[in-house]
């Protein structure tokens, strides 16, 4: 009988080299396939949509070691939490979920904090690539189903200190 573990492991290992390789979002410095356990700010943002204004506890993704971490292992995610990635300037990006077993729905924001673009459910652990459409300043993740559940589209607003929002 196969070791169900071992089979994991390599297939773990194949995943993984696109990163080793330095060809994943981010680049020759990507993560190297060693989780680090980075430490997050958390905060609150409002989201505003036609709908009305949506408090979520957010953790903040800032620097490259959270942003590549983002998150990843994380078995749940609150109706009302997500992570707020902040890449600090104005520029497409790609997200993946690798190592992500929850689906997620991304937002994608410029730099005022108004929606560009939203992916819904996303395929737990893909390494596929998902990408702005244009420049962004950062990508706000919470769980899936919650865009659709609150009509955030191109245009809605995210209120935050990042944005000057207080």
């Amino acid at each position: 009988m196969v070791d169900l573990r071992a089979v994991l492991l390599i297939v773990g290992g194949v995943l993984l080299l696109p990163v080793a390789a330095g060809l994943a979002p981010g680049g020759p410095s990507s993560w190297m396939g060693e989780a680090s356990a980075a430490e997050f700010e958390t905060g609150v943002l409002t989201l505003v949509t036609p709908r009305g204004r949506f408090p979520f506890r957010i953790e903040l993704a800032t620097n490259e070691d959270q942003r590549r971490q983002g998150l990843q292992f994380r078995r749940s995610l609150a109706a009302d939490a997500g992570m707020l990635f902040d890449f600090g300037e104005t520029a497409p990006v790609s997200m993946w979920m690798l190592n992500t077993p929850i689906s997620l729905d991304m937002v994608f924001f410029d730099a005022a904090g108004r929606v560009t673009q939203v992916v819904e459910d996303t395929t737990p652990l893909s390494t596929d690539i998902i990408a702005s459409v244009g420049p962004v300043r950062g990508v706000l993740e919470v769980a899936a189903g919650t865009a659709r559940r609150l009509g955030v589209h191109k245009g809605a607003r995210i209120l935050h200190p990042l944005f000057g929002d207080r």
